[in-house]
């Protein structure tokens, strides 16, 4: 047992968090923590680090084990450099050196005396007072070195330097002063120091907010190596999927500990609710089934039958009543809906390109977009994922190339930084000044759908938190009507539920989606198109995340020529390599097969829909009284419906066909 907390209990004046909670996690095991937001993940874990104190319970980490922590939160000195930053973290290895270097000298210094000497020789007596000295010194030195070994001190600036660049600072970043670092630098710079710390025990709180999908990746792969224990807090379903093997889910103010990783952990949590629900209605029935037959048998009035009642009333009594489990979380609704069909195609993209202060971001960038596809754009932070949607929806312009709009296309902009919500107006004001023509009874259940209720209408959005500025766009995002929408980071400070919801109505929405996400579950669970961009170049994937981790090498290789080309050297572009330019064309090639299965399943779906409609519309007609003496009618009828029935059987063989 590496870490334990015993029947911990938590309370503060408006609300309990836990009562008689615990948790159990062994060394080398990965886990996390998981809930909905207000449960007590945070203050669980401030509790385990001792940062918080429990009413009562008991918490244990194992004896010698070093534990290192995360918050969200973090401070540091804001003249070290980042270099310096982590050096500090782990001063036992750096005083080790120093007393290595300091010894070496010494020793160095003793054998250059004797060198120097004239009676060297006789110096070299055992019992000279100097070759003692250096006997002692070399020992020392053994045994400095030996512990230097142990704490990785030989690997120590490797380590630092992997760690670094595997968060996605480069080298010659190490030397910036903390102060002139931006808030996601920080916290990147805070999680390096701590992986580099090295400790028994990594808990960590959101270590994956400001990371891009590379570091991502970077850091599951340390942590899932990582030789000791990790437990920590995430929104990133992907990130726990591919990290943990032990789930801690806090519900009904208790702690349910689930083997296995986050997707899982959902599939059982969502059986065991269900059959905790049922198993709770089931007594209820039987309870009640009880009481109305005691209350039967004492209405007879006889002796036999109040006695009968009675004893009925003593067994009901001894009953353990079962608790109703808590409902998950308040929900937020949302439904988005275009208010109009656009044409079939709705963005064309041709020879784009952009760039600062002399640096391009992208260029030659030529895509287009049609109906009802969902293109995320992914790629490191700093590449100019955010810009590209900025010149789509003319917030910035283009250095290059042409940005146009297909026929009767709408278009709904979500803004990561929310600058489109007016922090002086009140949520009330921010929907009915976007929306005059909705009354306050739509308003106030628009915003009640996504869990702004009472009071809450009326606060300024300059006071709202991150989350709670992110429904509220998706808030007016629904009440826009448009068949176009443009998403930058979506997912940022949802918690799990709110995300899962927005997956689904995206995946029902009918018009055209275009989205950066680094939130790559929700990338996997929703896109059907995936541009990534790097090396200034966009590189299409015509499939969900998985798909392009399965393409994605194949793909890059194929690119890596004309990427590492210069733009001016048109000669070294007409040299690409044959065997480069064929695994090109083969994707290209690939792309465009997968297209045309995606009409052609489309199409097959839309003629099923028509037919089924009217299949129904047929089996009305022929049960409608009305109609029982009109034998021309029902004939015709009749051999409408063999007809229909007909057509759906051979397409639904084909969209069988066609989605495998």
């Amino acid at each position: 047992m590496l870490l334990s907390c015993q029947n911990i209990h938590k309370s503060y004046p408006q609300q309990t968090l836990f009562s008689g909670a615990s948790l159990l996690l062994d060394a080398g095991e990965k886990a996390a923590i998981v809930g909905s937001n207000g449960t007590g993940k945070t203050t669980l874990l401030k509790m385990l680090v001792g940062l918080e104190s429990a009413d009562m319970g008991e918490v244990t980490v194992a004896r010698g084990a070093s534990v290192g922590y995360l918050a969200q939160e973090n401070d540091s000195d804001p003249e070290l450099t980042i270099y310096e930053m982590m050096l500090q973290s782990r001063p036992e290895v750096i005083q080790l050196e120093h007393e290595i270097e300091l010894l070496s000298e010494q020793i160095h210094s003793l054998q250059l005396s004797f060198s120097a000497s004239a009676n060297a020789s006789s110096k070299a007596d055992e019992g000279d007072p100097e070759q003692s000295r250096l006997k002692d010194l070399a020992e020392e030195l053994s045994e400095k070195q030996s512990a230097f070994e142990a704490a990785g001190g030989y690997s120590y600036k490797s380590l630092l330097t992997g760690v670094l660049k595997g968060l996605g600072f480069r080298e010659n970043e190490f030397d910036k002063p903390f102060h002139t670092l931006s808030g996601g630098q920080k916290t990147r710079a805070h999680l390096a120091a701590l992986l580099f710390q090295n400790p028994d025990l990594i808990i960590l709180d959101e270590p994956t907010n400001h990371l891009d999908i590379s570091s991502l990746e970077w850091l599951e792969g340390f942590l899932k190596n990582y030789k000791g224990a990790v437990l920590l807090v995430s929104h990133d379903r992907y990130f726990l999927d591919h990290v943990v093997s032990k789930i801690f889910a806090i519900e009904d103010k208790n702690i349910r500990t689930y083997k296995g990783n986050y997707s899982a952990y959902a599939q059982k949590s969502a059986a065991l609710y269900e059959a905790r629900l049922a198993a709770y209605y089931k007594q209820e029935a039987e309870i009640a089934h009880q009481e109305e037959v005691i209350r039967k048998l004492k209405s007879f009035n006889r002796e036999k039958s109040i006695r009968r009642a009675e004893s009925r009333e003593k067994k009901l009594d001894k009953t353990e009543r079962l608790e109703k489990p808590e409902t998950p979380a308040d929900r937020m609704h949302l439904s988005l809906e275009p208010a109009t069909q656009s044409g079939r195609d709705v963005l064309a993209i041709t020879d784009l390109a952009k760039g600062y202060h002399g640096q391009t971001l992208f260029e030659n960038t030529s895509f287009g977009i049609r109906r009802s596809e969902r293109v995320a754009v992914i790629g490191g932070n700093g590449t100019g994922k955010t810009t590209l949607l900025k010149l789509i929806t003319g917030l910035e312009t283009p250095d290059e190339g042409q940005i146009r709009f297909g026929s009767k296309v709408q278009v709904g902009y979500y803004d990561q930084e929310h600058q489109e919500l007016d922090g002086s107006k009140t949520l009330f004001e921010e929907i009915s000044d976007a929306y005059p023509a909705l009354d306050n009874t739509k308003i106030r259940n628009t915003l009640a759908a996504f869990l702004f209720t009472g009071d809450d209408v009326f606060k300024q959005v300059s006071m709202l938190s991150g989350g709670e500025k992110g429904r509220l766009s998706l808030a007016k995002l629904m009440l826009s009507g448009a068949n176009f929408l443009i998403l930058d980071e979506p997912t940022n400070h949802l918690d799990i539920a709110s995300k899962e919801i927005l997956e689904e109505a995206i995946r029902d929405y009918t018009g055209t989606l275009l989205y950066v996400s680094h939130d790559r579950y929700f990338v996997n669970r929703t896109a059907t198109r995936i541009l990534h961009l790097n090396n200034r170049h966009f590189h299409e994937y015509p499939g969900n995340y998985d798909y392009y981790l399965e393409k994605k090498e194949d793909v890059e290789k194929a690119y890596a020529p004309m990427a590492q080309t210069l733009p001016e050297d048109s000669d070294k572009k007409q040299n690409t390599s044959a065997g480069s330019r064929e695994e090109w064309e083969k994707n290209k090639s690939e792309q465009a097969k997968l297209r045309r299965q995606k009409q052609a399943l489309e199409k097959c779906e839309a003629e099923i829909a028509s037919l089924e409609a009217d299949l129904g519309t047929i089996k009305e007609q022929l049960s409608d009284p009305k109609n029982g003496t009109d034998l021309p009618l029902l004939s015709d009828l009749t051999r409408r419906q063999d007809e229909v029935s007909l057509r759906l059987e051979t397409l639904y063989e084909t969209w069988e066909e066609l989605q495998s």
